[in-house]
């Protein structure tokens, strides 16, 4: 006799969770399943850890610095263990914190590897359940290498974001392929912690989905502090050995070797889509491997929705989340507000952060679109200078007619935290007017985002 629910949902991460606490606030019975710890990913091996690892590298590098606002820290010693320990810890409460949430939601948990079966039912081990609305599928990524080449994960010298998360040391170098979020976030750590890094991209740039000013502010910013940058470079061999990875890389028709004690691999992610009963279900991919789904994010196949990474980019917790809640609500019979996907801010923390929303400027030239660009460093600006973190600037782009704002890139202190006003702004179809009519507090590092909208208007004051 199958066990009944109303919702199931295969995958305990952030699309995952909140989709299960969602459908249980609405009402229905829900069951989640998970075969590891809940949060998935992101709690667990990818946002939050890494985050605390970031500020940890933050803390060391402010301490280099401390002479200069009147501080002497004396000799400064770094322990990535230390640093990985605590990072460990606030990885587990916020995943106990998942688990708090189950429960108060009245969902039920279970523990294992789950398989889609038709008519709407997973199977875990020699247990059937059956989901009266819905199945959600939210499966998530994993990492992945490069064995083409050479450059397969063997956990020691060539190593995934998962296995640098629990290093008890940092290596003495180490070469990143990859600059994108993962690989400029891991290059900020390690390089705080004493590594000698190298940063590998094949894309002409680093950040290569970022707004060009951007990608360039961070290029300036990491060789200037001693990090090495190889842009446009192909990976074409890679040597592993037992104690150090040396690479074949050839930039811009220049071959050279890249000699590093470990490797981390950073170049994508691969979806969870094998062996969870999508063909038997008559679950179809897209091209790419994702699973494919309409505006609704229901698969080919009725009753069984996906949500998160394996629905399709962009592959970020927070698009995730906003897709768990829509799901649940129109299994209740709510009409959600649609999700906007060219909304979707992105992030990425390293130091200075970088955060986005929109167009960049590459793409409104494709597009052909009449903008105008406003810019404010800052370096102008008063909170940054107090702070000493005068690094980057508040970049938006408006169209030239009506002012809307097609697109908004930030690069400094706060950065993650600053896009947000600008992703309210263009949910709502607020003019870069009417940001400006908003008094920023002074000082403050938001006053920026308004001088750029007034920079856009041709009328920008403290500059």
């Amino acid at each position: 006799m199958a066990s009944q629910f109303d919702v199931i949902v295969l995958g305990g991460g952030p699309a995952g969770y909140v989709a299960a606490i969602r459908s249980a606030q609405l009402g229905m019975s829900t069951a989640l399943i998970e075969k590891e710890k809940l949060g998935g990913v992101c709690v667990n091996i990818g946002c939050i850890p890494t985050k605390a690892l970031l500020h940890s590298a933050y803390v060391a590098n402010l301490l280099r610095e401390a002479k200069e606002f009147g501080v002497e820290a004396g000799t400064l010693k770094t322990d990535y263990g230390v640093a990985m320990q605590r990072s460990r810890r606030v990885s587990d409460q916020n995943s106990k914190g998942v688990e708090f949430l189950m429960k108060k939601n009245k969902i039920t948990v279970v523990k294992g590897s789950g398989t889609l079966q038709p008519g709407r039912k997973v199977k875990v081990g020699n247990d059937v359940y059956e989901a009266k609305k819905a199945v959600l599928i939210a499966t998530g990524t994993r990492v992945k290498g490069l064995p083409q080449i050479g450059l397969d994960i063997n956990k020691t010298t060539v190593i995934s974001s998962d296995e640098a998360l629990f290093l008890e040391q940092a290596p003495p170098s180490l070469a990143i392929v990859g600059a994108g979020a993962v690989g400029m976030e891991f290059a900020n750590i390690f390089h705080a912690f004493g590594s000698k890094v190298t940063l590998i991209e094949v894309l002409p740039r680093l950040l290569p989905l970022e707004d060009a000013e951007a990608s360039d502010a961070l290029t300036k910013s990491y060789k200037k502090r001693g990090i090495d940058v190889l842009a446009g470079a192909k990976l074409t061999k890679a040597t592993v050995g037992k104690d150090k990875v040396v690479l074949d890389v050839d930039v811009s028709g220049a071959k050279q070797k890249v000699e590093a004690t470990a490797v981390l691999m950073a170049a994508g992610r691969a979806v969870n889509t094998e062996d969870i009963g999508l063909k038997e279900c008559g679950i179809q991919l897209t091209d790419r491997g994702f699973i494919k789904v309409d505006q609704n994010l229901q698969t080919s196949a009725p009753g069984y929705f996906a949500i998160g990474d394996v629905a399709g980019p962009p592959m970020l917790a927070h698009k995730g989340f906003r897709e768990g809640v829509n799901v649940a609500e129109l299994l209740a019979g709510k009409k959600p507000h649609a999700i906007k996907y060219d909304n979707v801010p992105s992030v990425t923390y390293c130091h200075p952060e970088v955060a986005s929303i929109g167009l960049t400027e590459e793409q409104c030239k494709e597009r052909k679109v009449d903008f105008v660009v406003g810019r404010f460093p800052f370096s102008a600006n008063g909170r940054a200078r107090g702070t000493g973190e005068t690094e980057g600037f508040v970049k938006i782009i408006r169209d030239k007619r009506y002012g809307e704002i097609l697109g908004a890139h930030i690069v400094g202190a706060q950065a993650s935290e600053l896009i947000h006003e600008l992703a309210v702004a263009r949910e709502n179809e607020y003019t870069v007017e009417e940001v400006e009519l908003a008094i920023h507090a002074h000082p403050t590092m938001s006053e920026a985002v308004a001088e750029a909208a007034l920079d856009s208007l041709g009328r920008v004051v403290h500059l």
